[in-house]
C-alpha cells in the first residue's frame, strides 16, 4: 500500500510540473501530428550517444515555420532502456520510481518522410526530497562517484564474467545510475555499461583484464560487443551478520547481476562497398582484408 501511495504522489508531482507548460496547440492530437512526433523521438534516440532512451509522453506545441519545416515541443520520459541498446522507444518501459522527465525542442522537415533537422532536450529528475518524504524506506539516488557504488559495479561485473558463457572478458565502461535501500543492511543498486575486451577467459594473464580492443592491441579491427547491466550488492551490518560454521569460510557478498549484450553496429560509412573483386574472395578472407583496410584509414 505504501508503494502504491508513493507512486501516486510521484505521478501527481510530475503532472503538476507539466501543467505549468502552455496548453496543447490546435492540431497536436491529429494522427499525422502524433506520427511526426513519434518518428522524431525515434530519430532523436538514434542520434543520442549517452543516457537512456526517451519515450514520447505528449506533443503540446506544433508550429509551421514555412514550407515543410515544423517546430515542435515534445514532453518526454526516460525509459529503462540504455541508449546502447538502440531499441525502439515503444518497446521500452518508462521509469516509475525517481522518474526523469523533460522537454525536447525539435525542428523537422516533413515530406513523404520525417527528417530530423535539429533538437535540444532538457531533462530533470523528481527531487530526492519528494522521494524521502513520501517513502523513507524506498531506494534513494546515490552519488556515482561513491566508493561503495564503484565496488557494487565491480562485484556485479565480476560475477557476470564468471558466470557468462561468452568467450571474452568484459570490462566496466560507465556507471549510469545508482541508488541505495535498507534491507538486512545497506543494499546498493547500480546500472552500468560494459564493453568487450580482446581477452579470452582462458587467458591467465591478469594484465589482460582491462585491455580494450584498440588499433594498438590487435592487428585488425575486432568490433566490440557492448552491454547494459543492472546489479545489486547487499552488505550486512555486524548485528545482522550471518556467520559461517567453524571451519567453513565466510559466505561471499550477496551480489546479483543481469546483463544484456548487444551486437556491434557498423556505421554505414565503414561498411565495405560490394564489388566484383570482393565477390570473388571467400567471406572470411574478405572480412579480414576489409578490417585491415579500415585500420589503415586516417
Amino acid at each position: 500500500l505504501r508503494m502504491r501511495v508513493y507512486v501516486l504522489v510521484l505521478c501527481v508531482f510530475v503532472l503538476q510540473q507539466r501543467t505549468r507548460a502552455r496548453p496543447e496547440s490546435p492540431g497536436c492530437n491529429s494522427p499525422e501530428a502524433v506520427r511526426v512526433a513519434e518518428e522524431s523521438v525515434e530519430q532523436i534516440n538514434q542520434d543520442r550517444t549517452h543516457g537512456y532512451i526517451l519515450s514520447l509522453n505528449r506533443l503540446y506545441d506544433l508550429s509551421e515555420k514555412g514550407g515543410l519545416l515544423y517546430q515542435m515541443t515534445l514532453d518526454v520520459m526516460e525509459t529503462k532502456c540504455h541508449i546502447t541498446s538502440r531499441k525502439p522507444w515503444k518497446t521500452c518501459d518508462a521509469r516509475q520510481l525517481h522518474e526523469v522527465y523533460g522537454e525536447c525542442e525539435v525542428s523537422v522537415h516533413v515530406d513523404s518522410q520525417v527528417q530530423l533537422q535539429s533538437y535540444s532536450c532538457g531533462l530533470r529528475q523528481v527531487p530526492a526530497t519528494a522521494v524521502v518524504d513520501t517513502c523513507p524506506d524506498c531506494p534513494t539516488a546515490e552519488n556515482l562517484n561513491e566508493p561503495v557504488v564503484k565496488e557494487t559495479a565491480n562485484l556485479s561485473l565480476q560475477r557476470f564474467n564468471e558466470e557468462s558463457r561468452l568467450t571474452n572478458i568484459f570490462t566496466l565502461e560507465d556507471i549510469t545510475k545508482a541508488s541505495s535501500q535498507w534491507v538486512v543492511g545497506p543494499a546498493y543498486f547500480v546500472e552500468f555499461t560494459i564493453v568487450e575486451t580482446v581477452c579470452s577467459k582462458t587467458n591467465d594473464g591478469s594484465e589482460c583484464f582491462n585491455k580494450h580492443v584498440t588499433v594498438e592491441s590487435v592487428s585488425f579491427l575486432v568490433l566490440q560487443h557492448r552491454g547494459f547491466c543492472v546489479g545489486s550488492h547487499v552488505t550486512q551490518e555486524e548485528e545482522f551478520e550471518i556467520r559461517a560454521p567453524v571451519g567453513v569460510k565466510n559466505q561471499k557478498p550477496v551480489v546479483e547481476v543481469k546483463c544484456e549484450i548487444f551486437e556491434p553496429q557498423v556505421p554505414p560509412s565503414l561498411r565495405p562497398v560490394p564489388s566484383v573483386y570482393s565477390l570473388l574472395i571467400p567471406p572470411l578472407i574478405r572480412d579480414v582484408l576489409w578490417k585491415s583496410t579500415y585500420l589503415a584509414l586516417p
